[in-house]
C-alpha cells in the first residue's frame, strides 16, 4: 500500500538530498540589448565533490516549441552548435559544476529560453537551470558632449552569474588605424595609466555587479576617439566599445551683466558704453525743456500774429477814421446852429406880431435888432 507513495516522493528525496534544483523551478530573466553580450549562469553548488561528465545548453522560443542545441560540452571537449557556433563559449569552472555560458554579438532571433543541463559521473538525475532572455533594441555605441561636458562612459556586463570583477582596463584611440593607449585601470596595483587625463577618469561602476563604467571629467577637442572597455571576471572577458564625438560649444549671443565683464570687454569699450549712458542721462532734461520752450515760442508767435491781423483790419486807415468823424459831427453840428438859426428868425419874423398867449421877455430889443442888421448884409 505505501509502495506507490514511495516511489512517488523518492525523486524528491534524491534531489534534497543531493542538493539538485528543481528543473522547471529555477528559472531567471535577463535583459540584453542587441549587439551586447549575455552572461547566462549555470553553476551546481553541493558539499560533496562530484565530478561533471556532460554540459548542455538548449534554446527555445516558446513553451511548446522545439528545442535546438547551442552548445555541448564532453570529454573536455566544448562545441558550439548551429547559428551560435561563432558567438557561444563555455566560460564556467567545469572542475567547480560551473557550466556558464557566455553569448555574444545578441541578435532579435535569440529572445526564448536558455535551458542548462548538467550530468554527474555516476548520477542518474540531471541539474537543470533555464534563463529566459529578452532582446531589446540596439543601444547607442556612440556618444556625443560638449567641450567641458563630463560624460558618462558606460561597460556593464549582463549576467545572471555571480561573476566577481578581477580586471579592468580602458583604452583610448584617436583614430581608425592609431595605436591604442592605457587610459584606466583597475586595480590601480595593476599600472599607472600612461595618458594624461587619467585624473579626469572616475570609476563610476559597481563591480561587484560586473559594472566597470567610467565617467570623463571635463571633455576637451582632443578627447574625441574609441574608448574600449576589457573586464575580467575569472576566465572570462568582456570587451565594449564606445565612440566618443566631442563638438565645441555653441556661443551664447543674449546679453547679459555677465557679458559686460572687464574680462570680456577691452578697457576703452568699456568706458565708452559707461560715457555714453551717462550722457544720456544728462542730457535728457535739457532736451525735454528746448521742447517745451520751442513749443512756448511756437504758440505764442501764432497769437501775436492773430492779434495784429485783427488791428490791421479794424486800423487800416487811423486818420481817414479820425477825420470823417470829426466831419460828420461838425455838420451836424452847423445843421443843428442853421436849423436852430431859422427857427429862430422864422420866430422873430413871426414875433412882430404879439401872440396873446406868448410873453415877450425883457431886454431881447437889441439882440433882435442885431440879427435883422447880419440878415440884410448877408442879402
Amino acid at each position: 500500500m505505501f509502495w506507490p507513495l514511495v516511489l512517488l516522493l523518492m525523486p524528491g528525496l534524491l534531489d534534497y538530498s543531493l542538493g539538485l534544483d528543481d528543473p522547471i523551478a529555477s528559472s531567471l530573466e535577463l535583459a540584453v540589448h542587441v549587439g551586447d553580450s549575455a552572461l547566462m549562469g549555470c553553476v551546481f553548488k553541493s558539499a560533496e565533490e562530484k565530478r561533471v561528465t556532460k554540459v548542455d545548453w538548449m534554446f527555445s522560443t516558446g513553451e511548446h516549441a522545439k528545442d535546438y542545441y547551442v552548445l555541448y560540452y564532453y570529454a573536455n571537449l566544448s562545441v558550439p552548435v548551429g547559428r551560435f557556433q561563432n558567438r557561444v563559449c563555455l566560460v564556467g569552472d567545469i572542475s567547480r559544476n560551473d557550466g556558464s555560458l557566455l553569448l555574444q554579438n545578441v541578435e532579435e532571433a535569440d529572445q526564448g529560453t536558455y535551458t542548462c543541463e548538467i550530468r554527474f559521473e555516476m548520477e542518474s538525475l540531471v541539474f537543470k537551470k533555464a534563463v529566459l532572455l529578452h532582446v531589446l533594441p540596439e543601444a547607442t555605441t556612440e556618444l556625443r558632449a560638449h567641450v567641458g561636458d563630463s560624460p558618462r562612459l558606460g561597460c556593464v556586463l549582463q549576467s545572471t552569474g555571480e561573476k566577481r570583477v578581477t580586471k579592468v582596463d580602458w583604452t583610448f584611440s584617436s583614430g581608425e588605424h592609431a595605436k591604442e593607449e592605457v587610459l584606466f585601470r583597475y586595480p590601480s596595483g595593476l599600472g599607472a595609466p600612461a595618458r594624461p587625463s587619467q585624473s579626469r577618469v572616475v570609476l563610476v561602476g559597481d563591480t561587484s555587479h560586473s559594472d566597470a563604467s567610467i565617467v570623463l571629467q571635463g571633455v576637451r577637442e582632443s578627447d574625441r576617439g574609441s574608448y574600449t572597455c576589457s573586464v575580467r571576471l575569472g576566465d572570462l572577458t568582456f570587451r565594449k566599445t564606445t565612440v566618443l564625438h566631442v563638438t565645441q560649444e555653441e556661443p551664447r549671443m543674449s546679453v547679459t551683466p555677465a557679458a559686460l565683464r572687464p574680462e570680456l570687454l577691452g578697457g576703452n569699450q568699456l568706458v565708452t558704453i559707461v560715457g555714453i549712458v551717462c550722457g544720456t542721462v544728462l542730457l535728457l532734461p535739457v532736451l525735454i525743456l528746448i521742447v517745451k520752450r520751442t513749443h512756448r515760442s511756437k504758440s505764442s508767435g501764432a497769437s501775436t500774429g492773430l492779434v495784429k491781423s485783427l488791428e490791421n483790419t479794424q486800423k487800416a486807415d487811423p486818420e481817414k477814421h479820425v477825420y470823417s468823424s470829426i466831419t460828420s459831427r461838425e455838420l451836424t453840428e452847423e445843421e443843428d446852429t442853421s436849423a436852430r438859426a431859422d427857427a429862430t428868425y422864422v420866430t422873430m419874423e413871426l414875433g412882430g406880431l404879439p401872440s396873446p398867449c406868448s410873453v415877450q421877455p425883457p431886454g431881447l430889443e437889441p439882440w433882435k435888432t442885431a440879427l435883422r442888421s447880419s440878415q440884410n448884409r448877408t442879402r
